[in-house]
């Protein structure tokens, strides 16, 4: 095997096989779909609807232009029957101390990485082309 400017034997990584590449594929795929399903199953995905109560079902008591009113016509409805459409609305509460966590993992995830990329690198470069 050939040596580096630096005397070194050159790292090789350890071989993988087919199969262990499809079960690792197979593992990260099932943590893909897991990480991006865990919230919505957890309950902490969206604040959810809050249904409005309307004392006035007509147009007007229901904050509805005449504009608004004409295109929910064109679509076949009433202010009976648009009623329940337009009282159900999203919550889009918004909790500090979640966002904040949130963004100290995200900010932790990265400084590892680049801790870590950093040094790998560094340890390739002085494989490669020798301390300089």
């Amino acid at each position: 095997m050939a040596k580096t400017p630096s005397g070194k034997t050159p790292y090789q990584p350890p071989e993988q096989s087919a199969l262990g590449q499809v079960i690792d594929s197979i593992v990260l795929l099932a943590l893909v779909i897991a990480s991006l399903f865990a919230p919505i199953a957890l309950g902490l995905a969206g604040g959810g609807k809050v249904d409005l109560t309307f004392s006035d079902k007509s147009w007007a008591g229901m904050g509805q232009s005449s504009f608004a009113q004409s295109l929910w016509e064109k679509l076949g409805y009433t202010a009976e029957t648009a009623a329940p459409i337009i009282a159900s609305r999203f919550d889009y509460s918004f909790s500090l101390l979640a966002f904040l966590l949130t963004a100290a993992i995200i900010v932790i995830y990265f400084g590892f990485l680049i801790y870590f990329s950093e040094k790998e690198y560094r340890d390739v470069i002085a494989e490669r082309f020798g301390d300089k």
